[in-house]
């Protein structure tokens, strides 16, 4: 190896050269490599989102959950999958896999057997389609539109961002989904069923009737060919097609003959152009408005990915209608930049101190320069190395730079040293004392580098998520100290024959350093002298020190990922079972109006309607997201902010609000702490399971090691029972499919078709007007038309109404119903340790 080095020293332009390849690489690497706040350790997830309007919970879990989920099992790499299906109709099915597994290989598999599914799905579902995304679950960011002109509502804002913003931001690459937190328009017709009743009209005949008129035809062409000799001219015939505004719809002929002459459907109904649901409100600081989640897209890079959305929605904003404004209530990505900077931070101050330590000790500054230059070429150096293995900028890697800096340097002071002795011992020349130095000391430098890898590299191959997570770290470290080694058998003894003169370095400024260095050298040697007269003494303090490590070791509570701060929580709100979203919204802005003033708060965005824990749209229910103030601008933090509107939450007299932290690694759980599934593989009744999770979730509370558990399943909320006497209907001539399709047009919205308005497809809906749906005595006051007589029959006639309760949603893991419970370890518990606890617990209060 000292031969190796000599070729570099008589050839210093050639190492300087080798240096500035490296170090270009490595800057040019910089500038591309994506920033991340830890590696892409996420497990893909694939979502399946399917739409059977009017459905209850069970329905959609029975008919529509269940086929998809039998399917699933056997896809490769699937590590669970989990459904969510709700009583406003919507059911999404998430599918886990193994870390590293190809999402796009992986979302091909899942349509593959979503498709082989789809024909045992509801008709209405099929209608409405399944989509298959490579999502993740949680938001990245959220983006509202407000308006202060009374002339742009809700709908219009929500419709504003349909055509013209979401279709633009799911393009942006990165982007997994966009969800809108509000109503796009429908053609809503509010059936009047008295009315109905005394004209002799059903809801069956009035879809049918927007069925034929509401549609586009086909009317052929004049002219065309065969066309007889001498046709000059072609003329394609065009016809009315789809009805465009809420006057067209309310002409539609129900019927054209009768006593009353032509029924047209305005004479039943009231027809607007309305929201295509009305479950979800939002507000925006105490605002009316419309939100847009923005979903990341698996394996993309968060910071990327918000910086264009960014870039994009400025774009927008110069467009917007006036009076209408944009912000951003809800970005998950600034703790992302915050760490970076102050990891970038920290590297700057430890290259500053390495330097000062450096000259304090060489007291040269053509001896400090060598060190100087060759740090930053191993440092800067690494991010090719980086750039070449498809890692990112992220904490884990600055961190390991971090470590590197007092690692690489060693290398170039173990040369510098040597060389240094070598001139002052020896009184050679710089260029003799390098050349001879390399020879003494080329195998001490590659000693340190390949220990120094032997430490490292094994962290590279480990496996599952934590292997993930430190393998950039460990590689990292590698690469820096493979650099360094590189640089210190080149470029450092090159610089050493070049810049150093040989001569006494003594100056007043150090002496007074050096007569207490000394003095500490003779001490400590002291101590080695006299452990080496008493080896038995030495030996067992030795021993001491380990047992005192042991017990530290065993005393330190661990975890996976420390929870941080990071500049956002969220809240649950929670009403009693069935209240209704007018309740839960004047909830929702107390909650507002009490938290909105907090030194630490920035912006509240409040969803109605969206319960993010518990998972589902519940009326009963609603979600905010606190964006905080920076970190510098508040005393607060996030951690103490939700313990403190959790403890507050629980004074509202209407419901509860309780605070989460988000989990350390987004993407890894709703919140911070863990979550655990109980599920009924046997008997899968929803009030058993509530029983049995209710047992469980006591005897967690009852534990010391673990707090803040709560379950958010509700088997309790009211319903009712519809029971049909099918053999009483059909003597009177009522088929039993018209009555219950009586009862989803009117109780529940019926798709019944398509119209078209600013080049966008917009849905017909049917429902009954709100004051014929308010009590449940309205259900027994529907018509429904004999086949036999012709006569008009109220349902109640033939229908019994019961008061039950059941869940207003349904989980399921693995193709069986649970409840999902979640929790966290009290100050000073591990994450391994809480685990265990639930764990034990189970075992102890979980039927078998």
């Amino acid at each position: 190896m000292g031969n190796f080095s000599r070729f570099f020293i008589e050839r210093p332009i050639f190492a300087s050269v080798l240096a500035i390849i490296i170090t270009l690489a490595g800057a040019a690497a910089a500038f591309v490599l994506p920033i991340a706040q830890y590696p892409p350790i996420q497990p893909p997830i694939i979502t399946i989102t399917a739409s059977y309007p009017g459905a209850s919970a069970e329905t959609l879990a029975k008919t529509v959950a269940a086929p998809i989920e039998e399917q699933l099992s056997g896809v490769e790499n699937l590590i669970y999958f989990s459904s969510s299906s709700a009583s406003n109709g919507t059911v999404t099915i998430s599918a886990t896999f193994e870390v590293g597994t190809d999402v796009d290989r992986a979302t091909f598999q899942v349509n593959n057997r979503v498709q082989l599914a789809t024909p045992r799905l509801p008709e209405e579902v099929r209608r409405n389609g399944v989509t298959v995304q490579k999502r993740s679950n949680d938001i990245l960011v959220v983006i509202a539109l407000r308006s202060n002109n009374p002339a742009y509502d809700t709908l219009y804002l929500a419709d504003y961002a349909t055509i013209n913003i979401i279709d633009e931001l799911k393009r942006i690459p990165g982007v997994g989904d966009v969800t809108l937190f509000g109503s796009g328009y429908s053609m809503r017709v509010w059936l009047d069923p008295d009315r109905m009743a005394q004209l002799g009209v059903t809801t069956t005949d009035i879809a049918a009737a927007i069925r034929a008129q509401n549609a586009q035809y086909a009317a052929g062409a004049i002219g065309g060919e065969p066309a007889p000799p001498g046709q000059a001219l072609t003329y394609t015939v065009t016809a009315q097609g789809r009805l465009l505004t809420a006057e067209q719809f309310g002409d539609i002929v129900v019927r054209a003959n009768g006593p009353s002459g032509v029924l047209k459907l305005k004479d039943v109904s009231r027809v607007e152009l309305g929201g295509q649901a009305y479950d979800r409100t939002t507000t925006i600081d105490g605002k009316n408005g419309i939100g847009m989640a923005v979903y990341l897209q698996t394996g993309a890079n968060a910071l990327d990915v918000t910086a264009a959305v960014k870039k994009q929605m400025k774009e927008f904003g110069a467009n917007l209608p006036q009076g209408v404004e944009y912000v951003i209530p809800f970005d998950t990505t600034r703790v992302v930049a915050e760490s970076i900077k102050e990891v970038a931070i920290t590297i700057g101050e430890a290259a500053i101190l390495v330097v000062l330590v450096v000259y304090l000790f060489l007291q040269s500054w053509r001896a400090t320069l060598i060190p100087m230059i060759a740090v930053p070429v191993s440092l800067i150096g690494t991010f090719a190395g980086l750039f070449m293995l498809g890692f990112s900028i992220n904490t884990l890697t600055l961190f390991a730079m971090v470590l590197s800096i007092g690692i690489v340097v060693d290398d170039a002071i173990v040369v510098l040293e040597n060389v240094e002795r070598l001139m002052r011992d020896y009184k050679m020349t710089p260029k003799e004392a390098s050349i001879e130095a390399m020879y003494e000391v080329s195998g001490a430098v590659l000693a340190i580098v390949l220990v120094l890898c032997a430490v490292f590299i094994p962290v590279a191959f480990l496996g599952g998520i934590a292997g993930q997570l430190y393998k950039q770290f460990a590689v990292t470290v590698t690469i820096a100290v493979v650099i360094s080694g590189v640089v210190a058998l080149t470029l450092t003894p090159a610089m050493c024959a070049l810049l150093l003169k040989p001569g006494d370095h003594d100056s007043r400024l150090f002496r007074p350093f050096n007569k207490g260095f000394n003095r500490t050298t003779h001490g400590f040697l002291g101590a080695v002298q006299w452990s080496l007269k008493h080896r038995s003494l030495s030996l067992l303090a030795f021993v001491g020190v380990l047992i005192l490590a042991g017990l530290l070791f065993w005393r330190v509570p661990g975890s996976f990922v420390p929870a941080e701060d990071q500049g956002y929580i969220f809240a649950s709100i929670q009403l009693p079972d069935g209240a209704t979203l007018q309740r839960t919204a004047a909830l929702g802005t107390k909650f507002q109006q009490k938290f909105q003033n907090h030194e630490a708060v920035g912006n509240i965005f409040v969803v109605r309607g969206l319960d993010l824990v518990g998972g589902g749209i519940k009326t009963n229910a609603a979600t905010s997201f606190l964006t905080l103030k920076p970190w510098d601008d508040r005393e607060t933090t996030a951690q103490e902010l939700a313990a403190e509107i959790s403890k507050a939450g629980v004074g509202f007299s209407e419901g509860i609000a309780i605070a989460f932290n988000p989990p350390a690694i987004r993407g890894l759980g709703t919140a911070g702490g863990f979550e655990v599934y109980v599920q009924a593989r046997g008997d899968a009744d929803p009030k058993k399971l509530s029983t049995v999770t209710q047992s469980f979730v006591s005897a967690l509370v009852q534990h010391p090691q673990l707090a803040g558990i709560n379950t958010f399943y509700r088997p309790t909320i009211p319903q009712l029972y519809v029971e049909v006497n099918r053999e009483h209907a059909l003597a009177m001539g009522v088929p039993i499919g018209d009555v219950f399709d009586a009862l989803r047009s009117t109780m529940g919205p019926l798709y019944v078709n398509d119209f078209n308005r600013s080049g966008r497809t917009y849905r017909v809906q049917l429902q009954a007007d709100a004051p014929y749906r308010a009590t449940p005595e309205d259900v027994g006051r529907i018509y429904v038309r004999s086949a036999t007589t012709g006569e008009m029959i109220p349902l109640k006639t033939f229908l019994t109404v019961k008061s039950v309760v059941g869940p207003e949603q349904i989980e399921r893991y693995n193709g069986f119903i649970a409840a999902k419970v979640l929790g966290g370890g009290k100050p000073g518990v591990s994450s391994g340790q809480a685990i265990r606890a639930v764990e034990e617990t189970a075992t102890q209060v979980l039927p078998a």
